[in-house]
């Protein structure tokens, strides 16, 4: 049987404070007996990797940040709609 921890324990292992693990109880991975919570070990793994978050951009980037050419965004050919009463013309 693997280990359970209280809140005091995860909020430890998880370096948050417990006030943050009790008031997000409800979008986080958990047991719960009667009014009895724990957390097991792959809930706290689960819980990291749901709140980890990798920088995309700077010296600590694991993959340098796409670069800004003019047709480099998959979304660049979009243009914003007319005025109202303008009647739209085809380019």
């Amino acid at each position: 049987m693997s280990r359970r921890y209280t809140y005091a324990e995860a909020a430890d292992e998880l370096r948050v404070d417990e006030r943050w693990l009790r008031r997000h109880i409800s979008r986080l991975p958990h047991s719960k007996k009667g009014r009895v919570v724990t957390f097991s070990e792959s809930d706290l793994e689960r819980i990291d990797a749901l709140h980890h978050h990798e920088p995309t951009s700077g010296p600590l980037a694991l993959v340098p940040a796409p670069a800004q050419g003019a047709g480099s965004h998959p979304m660049n050919h979009l243009r914003p709609l007319p005025r109202r009463g303008t009647a739209l013309q085809r380019a």
